[in-house]
């Protein structure tokens, strides 16, 4: 693969795209990765992926991590789907003890909440509650202000508003570092960014931000007349059954149950570096955008219910597949996002469709082809997971699952 194509792939992934699922192994040794494929199965007439995982590319893609790797600490990865399936894990659970990474861990999957936040927005449509032509403000007319009158459900769900992003403390990390266990609202979020100009007009560009997602959010809460949270519980999580996914809450900073936890490469002023622990951390300035938990399990699960139309009805399922013909509004190239979902073409023209998600200390990404044929999730404990650049883990995960 040439240096442009791993360039474009990484962009892609950067703006949440990208992979799907998986199935069975035993645990690795420390540092090390593990995995074991599964008898392929029974797959459907010219799936768009036919060969089984490529076992010896994936072990190779987690191999070596941990403290003295540079880019992770850890790797929870399946690549599942009709053609077979494949799962591993690689590194430490905690650099000072050296335990194990910890595979059925849980991890926070950042802006893969969206994808959430859109099923939810979907189903209300399906349920003729939400209309996605209509303008916002009609369904919240004390949250958006006259300059935004015009802006409607469907250009929230795939980041066409025009409406900036809110004031934060900044995006060095330290700065963010300083404010970890700050307690965000939501609607203050909102108030200030809907008080500032538009960047663009309604539906003429698209720019991948959270705060779309956090007004989508407020939308649940007002047209069901519950939390978002419980939105999203009873109308997802339940009836999937997914016992590892949950919200942290408004002031809650730990991650409950077994879990890796999460580093961030620090600057000494020797010129040395140090891992900061960062898997503390109050997310409610994500929140409907980018604070959920969960694992690779149930993102799995998840991602096969999603696209087999089991969670989203499959008229409505279409604008997760549909990208708007617009151009990006940083980059100026075409537009790759969809309602909650991204479009990624591989070097060989394989089209997947998915979302990733950066957390401090977290990676991840769900995804996959849309025949479910191949299927990815992983979380890779990231030593810069916010970072501009790819992780060159993550990255090496992509494709070696999509390897054939």
């Amino acid at each position: 693969m040439n240096a442009t194509t791993r360039t474009l792939i990484a962009t892609a992934l950067v703006l949440g795209v990208a992979a799907g699922p998986a199935v069975a192994h035993a645990a690795p040794a420390s540092g090390a990765a593990s995995g074991s494929v599964s008898a392929a199965i029974a797959a459907p007439a010219a799936p768009t992926v036919s060969t089984p995982p490529n076992a010896a590319a994936l072990e190779k893609a987690i191999a070596g991590l941990g403290p003295q790797n540079k880019d992770a600490t850890a790797a929870l990865v399946r690549v599942g789907g009709t053609s077979g399936s494949w799962q591993g894990s690689s590194g430490v659970a905690d650099i000072r003890t050296g335990r194990e990474a910890v595979e059925q861990g849980r991890f926070r999957a950042g802006s893969v909440t969206k994808t959430f936040t859109s099923s939810v927005v979907l189903q209300l449509a399906a349920e003729g509650r939400v209309d996605l032509n209509r303008p916002v403000r009609q369904y919240l007319p004390d949250t958006v202000p006259e300059a935004y009158a015009t802006v409607t459900v469907r250009q929230l769900l795939n980041y066409t508003s025009g409406i900036p992003s809110a004031d934060g403390p900044g995006d060095s990390f330290e700065a963010q570092w300083e404010h970890r266990f700050d307690v965000t609202d939501p609607h203050d979020q909102l108030a200030n960014a809907l008080a500032k100009k538009p960047e663009f007009a309604p539906g003429a560009a698209q720019h991948y931000l959270n705060i779309d997602y956090t007004l989508l959010g407020v939308l649940i809460e007002k047209v069901t007349g519950t939390t978002y949270e419980e939105a999203v519980g009873r109308r997802i999580l339940k009836p999937l059954g997914l016992h590892g996914t949950s919200f942290p809450g408004r002031t809650q900073t730990k991650i409950h149950g077994p879990h890796n936890q999460g580093y961030q490469t620090v600057a000494k002023a020797d010129g040395s570096r140090e891992l900061r622990d960062v898997t503390e951390w109050n997310s409610s300035d994500r929140w409907a955008a980018g604070d959920i938990i969960s694992t690779t399990a149930d993102l799995e699960r998840f991602t096969i219910a999603l696209f087999s139309g089991r969670i989203v009805p499959k008229a409505q399922l279409e604008e997760m597949f549909t990208v708007p013909g617009v151009k990006d509004f940083a980059s100026g190239k075409d537009a790759t996002l969809t309602a909650g979902m991204s479009r990624i073409v591989l070097p060989d023209g394989t089209v997947a469709w998915g979302k990733t998600g950066g957390r401090h200390g977290y990676n991840t990404a769900i995804g996959g082809t849309r025949d479910l044929s191949r299927t990815l999730v992983y979380s890779v404990n990231s030593t810069n997971a916010k970072g501009e650049d790819t992780n060159p883990v993550a990255l090496g995960i992509v494709m070696a699952a999509f390897a054939k």
